[in-house]
């Protein structure tokens, strides 16, 4: 396991080992104890997957308010997409601020979102698959999200946008009484 930084503080990219042989290939996506240091004292509440049809796609962008702050592992398992974390910590230096990145089932890159970061993708293959391991159970009373073109995060989309849900459409734009997720 190798831990990538990124340039938003706290937010971090794992790269696992793969052992190969004529069958194919083996790999651990999670283990508590080398993922301590990530996980902070806490458990891994809840996991979910998603599966995405439509190239250009965008899931997100996705967040629990406190008191639901949750931490997300977030790897793409079949095909590949444009993972985008969002730091709405209000005192970081880094706030506002988005950091992108291409998870593919070949690249075996996970991103560790932490609490206080907004989650999006967009579909780069057809069908792609998400695994979401989170720290925190989901409470829709605490759901919140950003619009995936919010002018403020101006959010660099290697495709156009293509599909998107009646909720993500929904979002609020930032203006500047924005408080984060906090």
């Amino acid at each position: 396991m190798n831990i990538i930084t990124t340039p938003i503080k706290d937010l971090l990219v794992v790269e696992t080992d793969a052992i190969q042989d004529s069958r194919g290939s083996f790999s651990r996506f999670f283990c508590p104890k080398p993922f301590s240091v990530l996980l902070k004292n806490k458990q891994i509440a809840q996991v979910n997957c998603s599966i995405t049809n439509e190239i250009g796609a965008i899931r997100g962008l996705h967040f629990q308010r406190f008191p639901a702050l949750e931490t997300k592992f977030v790897r793409c398992i079949k095909g590949k997409v444009f993972d985008v974390a969002v730091d709405l910590r209000k005192n970081s230096s880094t706030f506002l601020h988005w950091y992108g990145l291409e998870l593919s089932s070949q690249s075996r890159k996970m991103m560790v979102i932490p609490e206080g970061f907004a989650h999006g993708f967009q579909v780069i293959e057809e069908k792609s698959e998400m695994l979401y391991l989170h720290t925190e159970f989901y409470q829709p009373e605490h759901e919140a999200g950003l619009l995936y073109n919010d002018p403020t995060l101006a959010i660099n989309w290697p495709l156009s946008c293509t599909e998107l849900s009646e909720k993500d459409k929904s979002y609020p734009l930032i203006d500047q009484h924005y408080s984060g997720a906090g």
